[in-house]
């Protein structure tokens, strides 16, 4: 069977990482993050890793190419383990999204759909200050919509979660306004395709689920 290709778009806290997580799971898709990526070939001292972990160490962005580096690895490493692999928040930029395009050509693939992920600002925020992570397990809470069993400890590791850097107040801001300048201009980049859907990401994360399910079946 030949391997789909999804991308799931939308601002930080919309959801995308535990709807992604979700349908690989359940589909048997792998989860392409370039967060987990970039961290990956870094902890592993890989060529790519060092290249990208002198930018990091100096709080610089990594470069298009890079990331396109490591996206292209992943895929080749990967391809022909399952369905297919979910981009969970990538690309990030036009340039990214063209890239991307050009990789999967290389290998006669194309991007089946994007499927966009549509939550008002002050939604948003109120997610990502409530969002908790578990050190050691690394599972994600969030106090509103998803909270641990007991108090503030991993329903997993029993140990105390915490509140990352970058979903405190003043960092969600700074990484809104990222968005809007350079992510948000992929809407209208995708919506130029037949491949574009839009679904409410306000929903509970039960029913994003159940929409999420019928695009993939192709329902």
């Amino acid at each position: 069977m030949k391997e789909k290709f999804y991308i799931f778009l939308g601002p930080p806290g919309a959801g995308k990482g535990t709807q992604a997580k979700y349908i690989a799971d359940k589909f048997n898709y792998h989860q392409i993050s370039t967060g987990d990526i970039l961290r990956y070939n870094v902890d592993q001292g890989t060529e790519l890793g060092k290249i990208a972990h002198s930018y990091i160490s100096e709080g610089k962005l990594v470069p298009d190419d890079i990331i396109l580096d490591l996206v292209k690895d992943y895929l080749g490493r990967f391809r022909g383990q399952a369905n297919g692999f979910i981009f969970d928040g990538f690309p990030r930029t036009i340039d990214q999204a063209e890239g991307l395009n050009e990789i999967l050509q290389e290998n006669q693939n194309k991007i089946d759909k994007v499927i966009y992920f549509n939550v008002d600002e002050q939604t948003i925020i109120a997610r990502n200050i409530n969002r908790r992570v578990c050190p050691k397990c690394k599972k994600v809470y969030n106090l509103l919509v998803k909270p641990p069993e007991h108090d503030l400890l991993c329903d997993i590791c029993q140990v105390e979660l915490l509140q990352r850097e970058d979903d405190k107040p003043d960092v969600i801001s700074d990484r809104l306004n990222v968005y809007k300048a350079k992510t948000e201009p992929l809407i209208d980049f995708y919506k130029q395709t037949d491949k574009f859907v839009e679904i409410n990401g306000q929903l509970s994360v039960e029913q994003v689920a159940i929409h999420l399910e019928k695009e993939i079946n192709g329902i």
